[in-house]
């Protein structure tokens, strides 16, 4: 079993930056690839990037080519996302997820069974 913590989002303006961090707890965890996935209100989750458990794999939403950015400490169990350029449209809960198909890079959320609680971020002037 995998436990995973989102760190605090919070308020950007737009064009500004922020970084999530996901940490995870279990002895496992360096066989998971882990994901952020997002939900804005009344939308549908949607996959954002992920990372395999190697580190050596990432994939990203055409919507975040370009100004997010993936990466894992193995040495912290942790997983960021640092986010660039954000957008009003890029308001919503961030969760991170994992899945024990250590390679994946998939960012379809029925393929993860370990969730985080999520956290909420706001762009806005």
């Amino acid at each position: 079993q995998l436990q995973l913590v989102e760190s605090e989002g919070g308020l950007v303006q737009p064009g500004g930056s922020l970084t999530l961090s996901c940490t995870a707890s279990g002895s496992t965890w360096r066989f998971y690839a882990i994901a952020w996935f997002r939900q804005a209100p009344g939308k549908e989750r949607e996959g954002v990037s992920c990372i395999s458990a190697s580190g050596r794999a990432t994939n990203y939403a055409d919507f975040v080519k370009g100004r997010f950015t993936i990466s894992r400490d193995k040495d912290k169990n942790t997983v960021y996302l640092q986010m660039n350029n954000l957008t009003p449209e890029d308001t919503a809960i961030y969760y991170c997820a994992g899945t024990s198909t250590w390679a994946s890079t998939s960012l379809r959320p029925y393929e993860y069974d370990q969730w985080g609680q999520g956290t909420q971020v706001t762009v806005s002037s």
